[in-house]
C-alpha cells in the first residue's frame, strides 16, 4: 500500500527522490575525496622516508638528540639481518641523522642531513624528484645531495666541490670535501631549505663512528603495520628495542584525519537536515491532498495506527529508493571524476602542485545510504502522526 501511495503521486515522489539522491551523491563524493586525501597523506608520508615502522634503542626517541653516539645500532647486527628476511617487509633501511655546516666559496650555512643506504632507499617512492644531477650512489661515497632550496642559497650546481664541517663523536671537529652529484626536490620547500642525503660511510667518516640510529622498515602492505609491530616486540623482546609504527610519529597526518572527520561530520549533518526538511515537506503536502482519502479510509475501519505506520513507510520508502539511487549516482561520478583527475594548487607551504582523485569504499556508500535512509524515517514522522490524528467528519468535508 505504502509503494502504491509513493509511486501514484509521480511528480512529489520524484522531487523527494532527487532531494535524498542528490544528497547522498554530494556525501559519498565528499567522502570519497577526503577518503582520497587520507589515503595519499598517509602513503605519501610513509613513501617521503617515515616509513612503516621505525627500530631504534629504547629511549632514542626521548634522548637520542643529546648523545647520538649512544644509540648507534651496528651494522652488522643479526636483528637487521632477521627483519629483512621476514615476510610481508619490502626492505629495512638504515639511516643516521647529523647536522652541521656546509661551505661553498665564501657562503657558509647550516644543514640537516640524512646518512643513507642509496640501494635500501631505492623501496622508497618518488617523493622526493632529483631535478638535476643523479640520485646518491654505493659507487661513489663521497658524493651528496642537496635540497633545491639549500643548493640555490649555496649557489652550487651539480659537480661542485662544498665542504662538510661537523662534530664528531669524540668533540672535535671534521670536515670532509664532498661533490654535488644532484639536487632534489621534495613537497616541502622548508626542508629543501636545508636538507641534505649522504651516504652511510662519509657519515661514518665525518662522525668517526660506525653504525646507524634508526632502521626504517618498509612493509609490502600499511595495512600490516599493527600486526607487524606486536610481531616484531614478541620476537625481539630482548634485544632493548623499540618499535614505532609509522601512525605514532604522523603528526600532520593524524590532525589532518581528526580535521577532516569533524568536517564531514558537520557536512553529514546539512545534508541530513536538508533531506529532513524535503522529505517532512513533501509529506505534508502529501497529508493535505489526501485528507478526504485519509477520512474514507478511517470510516471503513482503518485504525489510526495503520495510517500512522502507512505513511512512515512512504517516507523510509522514498528514503530508500533516493538513497539507492544516489549512491548509484554518486558512485559513477565519483569514478569518473577520479579517472579524469582534480587538478590542486601546491598545498601551504610546499611546492609542488598535484592531482587528486576519489577512493569509494563500502563503509563510505553503506553510511551514505544508511543517513538517508534514517532521516527519511525521521522526516516522516511528524507527518504521519499528523495524518493519524485527522478527524474522520472534517476529513470527509475537506474539498466539498
Amino acid at each position: 500500500m505504502a509503494l502504491w501511495s509513493v509511486l501514484r503521486h509521480r511528480r512529489r515522489t520524484a522531487i523527494a527522490m532527487a532531494a535524498v539522491g542528490f544528497g547522498v551523491a554530494a556525501l559519498i563524493l565528499t567522502g570519497a575525496f577526503i577518503e582520497w586525501i587520507f589515503w595519499a597523506t598517509r602513503e605519501g608520508t610513509i613513501q617521503a622516508g617515515l616509513g612503516h615502522i621505525h627500530v631504534a634503542r629504547q629511549g632514542f626517541q626521548e634522548h637520542g638528540a643529546a648523545d647520538l653516539g649512544r644509540y648507534l645500532l651496528p651494522a652488522d647486527s643479526p636483528v637487521l639481518q632477521a627483519l629483512r628476511d621476514t615476510p610481508g617487509v619490502k626492505t629495512v633501511a638504515p639511516r643516521r641523522s647529523l647536522s652541521g655546516l656546509v661551505s661553498h666559496g665564501e657562503t657558509t650555512l647550516s644543514f640537516l642531513a640524512e646518512g643513507v643506504d642509496p640501494e635500501s632507499e631505492k623501496n622508497f617512492g618518488d617523493v622526493s624528484i632529483i631535478v638535476k644531477g643523479e640520485n646518491l650512489s654505493n659507487r661513489d661515497p663521497h658524493d651528496v645531495i642537496i635540497g633545491q632550496g639549500l643548493a640555490a642559497n649555496l649557489d652550487v650546481t651539480v659537480g661542485d666541490t662544498v665542504v662538510l664541517l661537523v662534530n664528531n663523536a669524540k668533540g672535535g671537529i671534521n670536515a670532509i670535501d664532498a661533490r654535488v652529484r644532484g639536487l632534489f626536490a621534495t613537497v616541502s620547500k622548508a626542508y629543501d631549505d636545508s636538507a641534505m642525503r649522504i651516504p652511510l660511510p662519509l657519515a661514518d667518516e665525518l662522525l668517526r663512528i660506525s653504525g646507524a640510529h634508526q632502521w626504517i622498515v618498509v612493509l609490502r602492505d600499511t595495512a600490516d603495520t599493527p600486526a607487524a609491530v606486536e610481531r616484531f616486540r614478541e620476537r625481539f623482546a630482548a634485544s632493548n628495542l623499540e618499535f614505532i609504527p609509522w601512525y605514532d610519529l604522523a603528526d600532520f597526518y593524524n590532525k589532518t584525519v581528526s580535521l577532516l572527520s569533524k568536517q564531514m561530520g558537520v557536512i553529514e549533518l546539512i545534508i541530513g537536515l536538508i533531506i529532513v526538511l524535503t522529505i517532512s515537506n513533501s509529506m505534508m503536502m502529501g497529508v493535505i491532498e489526501r485528507t478526504s482519502e485519509i477520512g474514507t479510509a478511517m470510516a471503513l475501519g482503518t485504525h489510526r495506527r495503520g495510517i500512522l505506520l502507512q505513511f512512515v513507510l512512504e517516507g523510509l520508502l522514498l528514503g530508500v529508493l533516493g538513497g539507492l539511487v544516489g549512491a548509484m549516482l554518486g558512485v559513477v561520478l565519483a569514478q569518473i571524476i577520479s579517472t579524469i583527475g582534480i587538478p590542486m594548487p601546491p598545498p601551504p607551504g610546499q611546492a609542488r602542485a598535484y592531482r587528486a582523485g576519489m577512493i569509494v569504499t563500502p563503509p563510505l556508500v553503506h553510511t551514505a545510504f544508511v543517513i538517508a535512509a534514517i532521516t527519511a524515517l525521521v522526516a516522516a514522522l511528524y507527518p504521519a502522526w499528523k495524518a493519524s490524528r485527522t478527524q474522520i467528519v472534517d476529513a470527509l468535508r475537506y474539498n466539498r
